[in-house]
Formats: C-alpha cells, sequence, structure tokens
C-alpha cells in the first residue's frame, strides 16, 4: 500500500471520529487567536478573538464546485501541526521600506459527505487572520467554482465605514466598476449597500475598542476577485462574486482550473486602530516579488496636464511645458494622457521623451485598456488585448525611451479580466515598463508580487472634484476617508494637490489640506494636480518643500485621526521624518499630539494662513504639543 493511500485511511479515520473543534490557532504575540469548528448541522465556522474577547462572531467557511461541495454535511479532520512563517521583503512603493512578517499557519481538511477532500489554511500574525481554501483532490480533476460561503459575522453594536460597489457597465460610458464611490460613514453594521452589487474592500468596522478591515491579497490571476454582498443582516458580511458582465472578453467570470483550486487570501487586519494603520498585512500574504531590473524600480513625482486642463491640452507643446515644470519641480515624470496617438502621434512622443531625457524627466503614457466592454472612444485603444500586442507596443515605447505607461478603463473583477492586470502587468515587467492602472480594481498586494506597479487608481479622485459642486463639497471628509480604507495597504494614485482654481468649481479645501495630502496619500508615482501657474501662487518654501518631498518612505507612525474627519501620520525617509494631516471638520481642530518619537529636534511646519490660499511657516518641536488644524485646513511639519 503506497505512503498515500495510508495517509488518507489515517485521515480518514480521523474525519470519522469528528472531532467538532480545533485547538485555538494564536499569534506570535498571543493577543488573537482563531477557532475553527464543525457545526453540529457539519457545517464549517471559524471565530476571531482578540485577548480573548470576540471581534468575528461563528462565521461560514466553504466552498461549492462543481461535482463537489464543501459547504455541507462536512467533517473536520485533525490540523497540521502549527508552522511558524517568517518572510522579509523590500517595498519600493508602500509605507515601510523594509518589512518582516511572521505568522503562525495550521491547516485544516475538510472532508465532504462525497469524501473528497479540501484544505483551509489559517495564518494568524499579530495583526491580524488570514484564511485560504486549497482544492487538490485528484478525484477532481476539473474543479470549477459555483460559490463559496465565507463570512465576516460583527456584534450588532458595531460600526462600519464601506464604499458601495459599483454596478457593472454603469456610468461613462459602460466604464463602472472603478472603485469610484464614496465611503458611508460610522453606519451600524447590517445596513444594506445602496447599491445591488454589495459593498468593495477594504472595508473598515469598530467592534468594541477593536477596529478591523477585511480584504483580500495575492490575486494571480487564476481566481476571481472578491467583495462584500449588498445585505448582511444581523451584522453577517459574506463574500459576493463579480457580476456577469466583468469580464473579458468571452472570458472566464468565475475562477476554473485543471490544477489546483488555491484562492486569494481573505484577510482579516485587526487590531487598535494605530496597530491598523501601520499594518502591512496586505503585502505581508502576497506573492513574493518577480524578478525585475531594480534600477527600473524608480518611484517619484509627476507633473500631469489633464487634471485641470483636461483633453485639449494633450498636445506637444502643452506637454513640453509640462515637461520644463517637471524639471524646474525636481519631479521625475511627466504624464502624457488620453488621445496623445492622435493629437501627438508616436513620432513626436519621440522627440518629446528625447527632450525629457535631456532634462532629467521619464515620459509615462496613456493607453485605453478596453476591448468592447465599454463605450469608450479614447485611444491608444485596443492594442494591449493580447501578449503579441502587449510585446509590440511596449518594446516599441521602450526603443523610444518612454519609462511607463498608465493603462485604464478596466472591465470588473471576473476571472479573465484578472488575468489580464496581471498579463500587462508582466508583458510590461519584460520590457521593463512602469504600470499605472485606472479606472480599475483595487490592487490586492500587487505592489510586492509586480515592483513595476507604481500605483492603481480605484478611487474617487482629485478629477472628479473638477466635474462637479457636489464631488468638490464632500473631498474633506473623503480624504480623511481614504487613508484608513483604500490607501490603507496597496497604493493610490488620487491625484492630489491644487494651489490655484479648479475651473468653474469653487474649491472647498484651504492650501495647507491640499500640500498634506501630497504626504499622506501613498502612490509609487505621485501625480499632482496643480499646473505651472497654480505652483506660481505658492511661496517659495512650499516650492522648495515639494521639490525635496521623498519619493518613498522608509517608516511610518500614525499618530492620530478618525475616519472621515481627521488623520495624522508621520513618514520617515532616511534621518527626515514628515509629520502631516488635515482637517475635514467644519471648525477648527485642536489636537494634544505626541510627538516624542522626534526627540529633542526642531522641525519646520508648513500650514495655513489667514486666509484659504495662503500659507504660513513657523519653527515646531517634538514632544508632546498642541497643534491647531483650520476647518478643511493642513500641514506638513519636516523634522532633519
Amino acid at each position: 500500500m503506497t505512503k498515500l493511500k495510508l495517509t488518507m485511511l489515517a485521515l480518514s479515520a480521523s474525519l470519522a471520529a469528528d472531532a467538532l473543534a480545533a485547538p485555538r490557532l494564536t499569534s506570535p504575540d498571543r493577543h488573537i487567536s482563531v477557532e475553527v469548528r464543525v457545526t453540529p448541522a457539519h457545517t464549517l465556522q471559524y471565530s476571531v478573538y482578540r485577548d480573548g474577547k470576540p471581534v468575528i462572531l461563528p462565521s461560514d467557511l466553504g466552498l461549492e464546485l462543481d461535482g463537489a461541495d464543501f459547504a455541507h454535511k462536512l467533517a473536520l479532520g485533525a490540523a497540521s501541526p502549527v508552522k511558524i512563517i517568517q518572510d522579509s521583503y523590500d517595498l519600493a512603493a508602500g509605507k515601510k521600506r523594509h518589512i518582516s512578517y511572521t505568522a503562525h499557519e495550521q491547516v485544516y481538511t475538510v472532508q465532504s459527505a462525497t469524501r473528497q477532500f479540501m484544505q483551509v489554511a489559517f495564518r494568524v500574525s499579530n495583526d491580524g487572520v488570514a484564511f485560504r481554501y486549497i482544492v487538490r483532490d485528484a478525484s477532481l480533476p476539473h474543479k470549477k467554482f459555483i460559490a463559496e460561503s465565507t463570512s465576516f459575522a460583527f456584534d450588532k453594536s458595531a460600526k462600519a465605514w464601506l464604499q458601495p460597489m459599483q454596478i457593472a457597465q454603469t456610468g461613462y460610458k459602460n466604464t463602472n466598476p472603478a472603485y469610484e464611490e464614496h465611503y458611508q460613514r460610522e453606519i451600524p453594521v447590517g445596513t444594506p449597500s445602496p447599491l445591488t452589487a454589495g459593498w468593495v474592500f477594504p472595508a473598515l468596522f469598530r467592534t468594541g475598542d477593536t477596529w478591523v478591515a477585511l480584504t483580500e491579497a495575492n490575486l494571480d490571476g487564476s481566481f476571481h476577485a472578491s467583495r462584500l454582498q449588498a445585505e448582511s443582516p444581523g451584522g453577517k458580511y459574506r463574500i459576493g462574486q463579480p457580476m456577469a458582465a466583468e469580464v473579458f472578453t468571452g472570458g472566464a467570470r468565475l475562477a476554473e482550473t485543471d490544477g489546483d483550486l488555491v484562492s486569494p487570501w481573505r484577510v482579516i487586519a485587526l487590531g487598535s486602530l494605530p496597530a491598523l494603520m501601520e499594518s502591512t498585512i496586505g503585502t505581508d500574504l502576497a506573492m513574493p516579488a518577480v524578478a525585475f531590473d531594480p534600477a527600473l524600480v524608480r518611484p517619484g513625482h509627476a507633473s500631469w496636464s489633464w487634471a485641470l486642463l483636461k483633453d485639449d491640452a494633450t498636445v506637444f507643446d502643452v506637454q513640453k511645458k509640462f515637461v520644463d515644470y517637471a524639471a524646474d519641480m525636481k519631479w521625475n515624470y511627466t504624464l502624457v494622457d488620453a488621445d496623445w496617438d492622435r493629437k501627438i502621434g508616436y513620432d513626436k512622443l519621440a522627440e518629446l521623451t528625447a527632450y525629457a531625457a535631456s532634462k532629467g524627466v521619464g515620459i509615462l503614457a496613456w493607453y485605453n485598456s478596453s476591448g468592447d466592454w465599454n463605450q469608450t472612444t479614447m485611444s491608444p485603444k485596443s492594442r494591449l488585448l493580447t501578449h503579441e500586442m502587449r510585446v509590440q507596443e511596449f518594446t516599441r515605447l521602450r526603443q523610444m525611451g518612454v519609462k511607463g505607461v498608465k493603462v485604464d478603463f478596466f472591465g470588473g473583477d471576473g476571472q479573465s479580466m484578472i488575468a489580464y492586470y496581471v498579463d500587462i502587468l508582466r508583458d510590461a515587467a519584460a520590457a521593463g515598463l512602469l504600470v499605472n492602472f485606472h479606472g480599475a480594481t483595487l490592487p490586492r498586494g500587487w505592489a510586492r508580487t509586480w515592483p513595476n506597479l507604481m500605483t492603481a487608481e480605484a478611487v474617487r479622485g482629485l478629477e472628479f472634484t473638477t466635474f462637479t459642486q457636489q464631488d468638490q463639497d464632500a473631498v474633506a471628509r473623503h480624504a480623511a476617508m481614504v487613508p484608513f480604507t483604500r490607501n490603507l495597504f496597496d497604493p493610490m494614485d488620487f491625484t492630489p494637490m491644487v494651489f490655484g482654481d479648479i475651473p468653474k468649481i469653487r474649491r472647498t479645501t484651504r492650501n495647507g489640506f491640499e500640500l498634506a495630502e501630497s504626504v499622506l496619500f501613498l502612490s509609487g508615482i505621485q501625480h499632482y494636480a496643480e499646473t505651472p501657474e497654480g505652483m506660481a501662487t505658492a511661496p517659495a518654501y512650499v516650492k522648495t518643500l515639494l521639490q525635496d518631498l521623498p519619493r518613498s518612505w522608509d517608516e511610518v507612525k500614525f499618530v492620530d485621526g478618525y475616519p472621515g474627519r481627521y488623520v495624522i501620520i508621520a513618514r520617515r525617509a532616511g534621518d527626515a521624518w514628515y509629520v502631516a494631516g488635515l482637517n475635514a471638520d467644519d471648525t477648527d481642530l485642536l489636537l494634544h499630539l505626541d510627538l516624542s518619537f522626534l526627540g529633542s529636534r526642531a522641525g519646520t511646519l508648513v500650514t495655513d494662513g489667514g486666509g484659504e490660499r495662503e500659507f504660513t511657516q513657523s519653527t515646531i518641536e517634538g514632544g508632546k504639543r498642541d497643534i491647531s488644524i483650520k476647518a478643511h485646513g493642513g500641514f506638513v511639519a519636516v523634522f532633519k
């Protein structure tokens, strides 16, 4: 008898004993624990605890595949020995550069009524819990996903900060979903989503004194991306699936494979608010980085005409002006946006790229990802749909000296669309190109696996505030929300910062608020919305601050904040600390901040002056001190 058959017989005997619950798996510091059990109804459940108090109440686990039911009539086998997971990696575009990850992992095997087997792997780290499903059963050679039972149950007293998931084929020229709604703030758990497609990740909750962020990580293209379902009766949130239209033309919506079926990690980050804000669990669970020339991984800052000047500015002379602007600001890039192939052309783009290189500036070029999944017409369009097309286009760009691409207007979260993202990243990496995804899904840890992914939109960014006054009026609360949610683990291309006027819009934020975004928002390439004329209105010390602003960060410290109201974060680059904060409230805010981590050194504080468009500069010291932030205002303090 083979070793495999003996193992299966031993497992079957263990399953027959029908152990109802496995011992709790704890985090290395023993503050977080998870318990996995089979219920009397023979379904699989788990619970999560922090310091012995329940955080995630008994919640469901399980998958249904074509020909295999791993959600009902289950038996729980013996768990594997606890394995210590230790990992370290560097992240070019994140809240920390050098990251260490330690977790305890245990794998639970369950048997279906038809004697098929599935594994559920759990990891518990000091900042959260993650689990994923693995189906390797050889009796099921073709594994086709049907449904997932995963849920997250909260106490009814908990509060939630959630963004509605956009309905596929709605919005501008049928370009939704693009993760571009406002978060609903501090709503009772169980509140239905106003949109039937559900709620997006990350989803933020507070239960007692514990903060929780739900998300997923490690999409490799073999599985679809998920969200939370629209209905959550009693505070139990269930995993939802992409809608039928969220696919690459002719591609699959849900996971399907002839090999092993491995789901993304379902991630439950939890702890105090500072612990949550400093957590890197969203990238800790991503696959290690693919090979990519480190010399080409160049985070930076970019000038960008389209934010305020729109389509008419995508012409050679204006783009040359923005190259000069980037050079004057000591920024790394200029982004040339939609329709450059028609309004500038490949030959003139090559000329612009050469001119930019002479100024020490790299050119980034926009592309339309879409085939026929929306009605957009901006170009270059439909030139990235196949591997052969991408190789041809990317090779041409590299020969011209272009540094990267911005790819826009994706079609959602189906498996085939996620595979399309991964294929673009892979082919761009092979060509040595950086990537920025727009009209896109949440990156879910891709910035670790693909060092060439600098940023992604997946947010209702500044451009919306230039379209309607309603969005401008809402932007302060929105900007105070996204550091706790959308930008928690993944780079975010919000395209911040305007000091001057927005055409036909009354700007509602002060200049200090706008400046603070340059530090608070994390993006591998930060595309600034301000024009040369607007920047000319700022004092010289503001311009100098933006010229010297680090392109990446080594360390983060959450200082204070509350989602949707205010946020203060400190970031270190080398020996310099940058402390930034903004206040979304309609009244001035006096804060008692602990800056003792800065020691005795003094710094320079840049904040709002007397008027909405004015700055003031002064000296500030570390230690415990009061800082006042004007309504819709902000500050940046630099300690070197």
